[in-house]
């Protein structure tokens, strides 16, 4: 997994690399070189083409006067264009100033018509305003520099981060530049990984500009495609479908009868050899006509179509058979159904993923979650969460994520975009896949089916988790390519198997 860093560990990565010799001129060089490639990448070719550096005072500034000067030599007609003044650069960055007005590149200062001007007429804008330590929102001739940037037709190339994001947190406070590439240097930044951040980033290319691996350190991590590609299981000729796993799914009520069938078929659509649906006995018929692969448990249930505490009776004889179970959707929190989630999450002796109603269960009382948390995955939204652990996890949701699989002691995902699964010992891992295609109904229960298989196949909780959240998000891209808005929840289950095959053909080749 690949960290990302913060403002104050890309400072202190840079510090420790210059203490091994690697001084900060040499890191803006390389920086400087990688945004003029990603520049000429986009082009397509350099000669004659009309490049301006959009600057300020800081580093990005000077990658972005490195930047200039090679894509000068490279035949391009670049100018900058600065909307703060060169004598308030510093160290590096004001001796690449100096080596780019001694090649002949002009320097405009903003404010001036000519800078209009060539933002008008540019074929690409490089971004060199603002690096990762910014925050708040954008004010003066910086909000008006961005705003021109914005509405010119000119590709953005921004430098580490897109002016205007907040580079902990992707908080966009007012106007940020619209970047079609960011090149970000050394690791990704929080503010390109998180939305909105993310969406105004373009796509993310890191550079590698020299700092030592073992500098670029954080809690935060991004999942690629070779890591969840290394952890997927995978069946040997000789497996039987016991040997893949069986799952129990407990969910539906009577006014929720399409949730159970959902998690079934994500956990067979993610590789389980055999699931099993228990739900109350009055669906039981409509729920089988949903499923020809599945075996049924007929459950007890209350007055209310939901089940019956006495459920757990039925259950506990047989879970001997089980390898993992998915709990929740669809069960409400009417009745009795709050007493059986909490005796089976209580006394399951097979790992659980607990979502929807299984979540209400216990809101208010997260700390009961604690007496087996060892193998539980729990998977709330945003409303779930607050529920859950009484506070609004859009504030701060990686700090929030961490701190709720601390406090639980469970693997913690909170979904969203980007979905997070947090382990209790403090890493947080950001998953990037997904599209607008999984914001619809049911998405979710396909989710918690598919953890469920990936833990009655043998992955450990947070492993389950991050296989499943990254698969689930390659098959919401499918949909969405497929089908656009259309595409429904039982679609995404069902591209459970190509998604799989995709990443894996992607990391072989």
């Amino acid at each position: 997994m690949r960290p990302v860093l913060t403002a104050a560990q890309m400072r202190a990565a840079d510090r420790a690399a210059a203490e091994r010799g690697v001084p900060v001129e040499a890191l803006m060089e390389r920086a400087g070189h990688a945004v003029a490639r990603a520049v000429a990448a986009l082009l397509g070719g350099t000669y004659g083409r009309r490049i301006v550096a959009l600057c300020g005072k800081g580093n990005n500034a000077g990658d972005a006067f490195v930047a200039v000067r090679l894509l000068a030599a490279w035949g391009a007609a670049p100018a900058v264009v600065s909307v703060a003044g060169l004598d308030e650069l510093r160290a590096a960055a004001a001796a690449n100033a100096e080596r780019l007005r001694d090649s002949g590149v002009p320097t405009i200062a903003w404010g001036t018509r000519e800078a209009d001007r060539a933002i008008a007429r540019a074929d690409v804008v490089v971004d060199g305003l603002f690096g990762s330590r910014f925050r708040g929102p954008v004010e003066g001739s910086w909000r008006e520099a961005i705003e021109a940037v914005n509405a010119s037709p000119a590709p953005v190339v921004a430098v580490d981060i897109p002016s205007g994001v907040e580079g902990d947190t992707g908080a966009v406070r007012g106007p940020a530049v619209r970047a079609e590439v960011t090149v970000t240097l050394a690791a990704p930044k929080v503010g390109v990984v998180l939305y909105p951040g993310a969406e105004f980033a373009g796509r993310v290319e890191v550079a590698d500009i020299g700092i030592p691996a073992d500098l670029l350190e954080s809690e935060l991590a991004l999942v690629e495609p070779g890591d969840v590609a290394a952890i997927l299981p995978r069946r040997a000729p000789e497996d039987h479908k016991h040997r893949s796993g069986d799952v129990l799914v407990v969910a539906g009520s009577r006014r929720m009868t399409g949730a159970p069938r959902l998690v079934a078929e994500g956990a067979a659509r993610a590789g389980a050899g055999l699931v099993h649906v228990a739900v109350p006995e009055g669906i039981l018929p409509m729920v089988q006509a949903g499923l020809t692969e599945a075996v049924f448990l007929p459950l007890p249930e209350g007055p209310d179509g939901s089940v019956a505490a006495s459920a757990w009776g039925e259950l506990k004889k047989r879970m001997d058979r089980f390898d993992a179970v998915a709990i929740g959707p669809g069960l409400t929190t009417e009745g009795e159904a709050p007493d059986l989630v909490r005796a089976l999450v209580r006394s399951s002796p097979v790992p659980i993923v607990a979502d929807a109603d299984a979540l209400n269960a216990f809101a208010g009382r997260a700390q009961d979650l604690r007496e087996r948390a060892a193998d539980l995955v729990l998977t709330p939204h945003a409303g779930e969460f607050a529920r859950l652990l009484g506070a609004d996890p859009e504030e701060d949701r990686v700090g929030m994520a961490a701190a709720a699989a601390a406090d639980t002691g469970a693997v913690m995902v909170l979904k969203g975009a980007r979905t997070l699964v947090a382990p209790p010992g403090g890493e947080v891992r950001v998953n990037p896949t997904g599209s607008a295609a999984l914001a619809t109904g049911g998405t979710g229960d396909v989710l918690a089916g598919a953890i469920a298989a990936y833990l009655a196949r043998g992955l450990p909780p947070a492993d389950a988790a991050t296989a499943a959240v990254y698969v689930h998000g390659l098959a919401g891209q499918v949909v969405g390519r497929r089908m656009g808005e259309g595409g429904t929840a039982g679609d995404v289950a069902i591209a459970i198997p190509a998604a799989v095959e995709a990443l894996l053909g992607s990391v072989a080749s």
